[in-house]
């Protein structure tokens, strides 16, 4: 299968939250990051259909960190892959 990435990803685990209209609000970890997305660990329950769009704020790092919009791109077993919206 080939690699159509665009972004090196970079291994970082950090708490994030998510914001989905249905799903509601989550506290999650990430696995890594891009410049131009994050994959995030979710529990089966907790996963967003491809196509959603979810706002997130990093939590922990500093106390204004900017929510961002991301749409939900590639669902694993694991979590999804999410999409920075107009960075």
């Amino acid at each position: 299968m080939e690699n159509k990435r665009e972004h090196l990803r970079t291994p970082v685990v950090c708490q994030i939250k998510i914001c989905h209209e249905q799903l509601g609000e989550m506290l999650v970890k990430t696995r890594d990051i891009s410049d131009g997305g994050v994959f995030v660990v979710l529990e089966p329950e907790q996963i967003p259909p491809v196509g959603s769009i979810v706002t997130g704020q990093v939590q922990g790092l500093m106390d204004d960190a900017p929510v961002v919009e991301m749409e939900v791109v590639r669902v694993e077993p694991r979590g999804v892959g999410l999409r920075f919206i107009n960075l």
